[in-house]
């Protein structure tokens, strides 16, 4: 097959796992709630099976581009939340704790859909991403990144059994929080599909920071623009800030908080108290153990990915193994923050409630990381 072929049949792959992993949440909730090991079975095939899949993506994605699939955002999302599959699959051999899954696995969904609203064309790489290293230091970040990403969900998984979700504590305003944030990534996912369908992308020209002409191209309906765009757009903004990226956040916001206050009208409860009937039988010392494990193994591949590889890789491509750009000081912070959250669980015995906000805080640091960080602050990773 030539490379076309095979994009096609990697796409194909791709959303079949996609759906498939979709389909194994119903089976993996009623496990959690019923004793019939049948549900649990039907629930880890599915995902087994999707897993292959988007295994085989991969692989084909591979050959046709003829380098590591990991290069941009597209590429880079998908694998995340791949390799997030890929880990629960390792952590229920260990645990056999479904519900583990059923909190993966949403996540995970979230992820590859928010990975698919960029483009997933194939396109050469740039001189510098022209290395062995792209292989070995990418794909070890994202495979690390993944493991920690585990304990993230098993600190939601806890504070959802530990809490009482139906008082207003500043823990369950906070925990509530970090749903909504999940809810509004959705909704950007979902407003981009819609515009994608509904809408030609609009170039505007517009004079930047450095009064030259320039132009934006809006995929979604310009609520923000930059300055000297009067003719189009509800605000405007100053030049200094991209208010392509900015229009984008703002759709997200838009879209999702209109689903979570929609979810709200329906159920008549938050997130919180319709995910809290799910942990019902969850053993809390158990997911804590899980939670501290997924770190312990998640945090030395990420030191040896996301810092060590990479200061090699930095070595060899700009001739200085550290150079302060912004993705190389997120990764620094993200090493010492879950170094210091090792240190402490050690030192200080911080178990239980703490190691779970812990464990979600170093998710957003991580997603920080990964998203933030790639596509507004301008850097040597700005490519991605």
């Amino acid at each position: 097959m030539n490379a076309e072929q095979l994009l096609n049949v990697s796409s194909n792959l791709l959303l079949s796992g996609f759906i498939l992993l979709l389909i194994a949440i119903v089976p993996l909730g009623l496990s959690v709630k019923s004793n019939k090991n049948v549900f649990r079975k039907a629930g880890v095939v599915l995902t087994y099976m999707s897993f292959l899949l988007q295994i085989g993506y991969f692989i084909t994605r591979w050959a046709a581009v003829k380098h590591a699939p990991v290069s941009n955002m597209f590429e880079f999302m998908t694998f995340f939340g791949i390799m997030l599959v890929g880990a629960f699959i390792l952590n229920y051999h260990m645990y056999k704790q479904v519900v583990v899954g059923l909190f993966v696995i949403p996540v995970s969904l979230i992820i590859i859909g928010y990975g698919s609203v960029f483009s997933n064309e194939a396109s050469p790489l740039v001189p510098s991403l022209k290395s062995n290293w792209l292989a070995i230091h990418v794909i070890t970040v994202a495979l690390s990144s993944a493991i920690l990403s585990i304990s993230f969900a098993t600190g939601i998984i806890y504070l959802l059994k530990v809490l009482d979700v139906t008082r207003k504590t500043a823990s369950t305003r906070f925990l509530e929080f970090v749903l909504y944030c999940l809810v509004v990534v959705i909704g950007f996912i979902g407003a981009s599909t819609v515009f994608s369908f509904t809408m030609e992308p609009l170039t505007v020209s517009y004079i930047d920071i450095q009064e030259i002409e320039s132009k934006a191209v809006y995929e979604m309906y310009p609520i923000i623009t930059n300055e000297n765009n009067q003719d189009i757009g509800l605000m405007m903004i100053s030049n200094k800030i991209d208010a392509v990226k900015l229009n984008s956040i703002v759709w997200a916001v838009v879209m999702g908080t209109l689903l979570y206050i929609l979810m709200r009208i329906i159920t008549r409860k938050s997130i919180s108290q319709l995910l809290k009937p799910l942990t019902k039988r969850v053993n809390v010392n158990l997911i804590d153990e899980i939670s501290y494990r997924a770190v312990v193994i998640g945090f030395p591949l990420f030191a040896l990915g996301g810092l060590l590889f990479a200061m090699i890789w930095a070595q060899l491509a700009w001739g200085r193994f550290w150079g302060w750009d912004p993705k190389e000081v997120w990764a620094l912070i993200t090493f010492l923050f879950y170094a210091a959250m090792l240190h402490l669980r050690l030192s200080k015995s911080w178990e239980g409630e703490k190691t779970a906000w812990m464990a979600i805080t170093g998710f957003g640091i991580i997603i920080f990381n990964q998203v933030f960080v790639n596509l507004v602050i301008a850097g040597l990773h700005s490519y991605a």
